[in-house]
């Protein structure tokens, strides 16, 4: 009995430490450096206005009125459902995914007056793997500018304008394609209307 309290006592210590140290200390250094260097990102990048969260630049949300840029579909949930982000996991020949993309594409050109044969961007006509990506290609924005410029009776060209301003590079300089930040973007059309 003495040798297995004596190879018990140093288990039960080395599960003691290592909690505190895992379990307290290191999560607590890492959420102060966190909340000291990196605020606004640590906190969700969330996007207020008088106060009052409107949405994070990390997540898509939903704009059916035609004043404002449109999102990505989103498969996540009944649509941009943070709690159930997933894509729609159809495959490149299911007969519902194709059905989807056709009936997006009519939509988008019906919205944004192209016409019949008019080429749509993918991400205009198909989910992310998350579905919450709250990005669009610089081609999808720059089709939907003159319908934005259009009803919110602005020139194109201040529209345009703020669709590069809203623009990010490329992850790192290397990943991924260029891409506008939907919600960000909207907010900014917000911002100068009323500026």
């Amino acid at each position: 009995m003495n040798g297995f309290i004596r190879q018990l006592r140093p288990a039960i210590v080395a599960v003691a430490v290592f909690t505190a140290i895992c379990g307290l200390i290191y999560p607590l250094v890492v959420t102060a450096i966190g909340q000291t260097a990196f605020n606004d990102k640590a906190n969700g990048s969330l996007i207020e206005r008088d106060g009052v969260v409107i949405g994070s630049e990390l997540i898509g949300q939903s704009f059916s009125s035609p004043q404002y840029f449109q999102p990505r579909p989103s498969a996540a949930g009944a649509g941009y459902d943070g709690a159930a982000s997933s894509g729609s996991n159809l495959g490149p020949l299911s007969p519902d995914l194709l059905a989807a993309v056709q009936d997006r594409s009519i939509a988008y050109r019906q919205l944004n007056g192209l016409t019949d044969n008019a080429l749509v961007p993918i991400d205009a006509v198909t989910t992310s793997g998350s579905g919450l990506d709250p990005h669009i290609s610089i081609a999808n924005a720059m089709l939907q500018a003159p319908r934005v410029a259009d009803v919110r009776g602005i020139d194109l060209e201040q529209v345009v304008a703020l669709v590069d301003a809203n623009t990010e590079g490329r992850g790192l300089g290397i990943f991924g394609e260029p891409g506008v930040n939907v919600l960000a973007l909207n907010v900014a059309l917000n911002d100068s209307a009323n500026g």
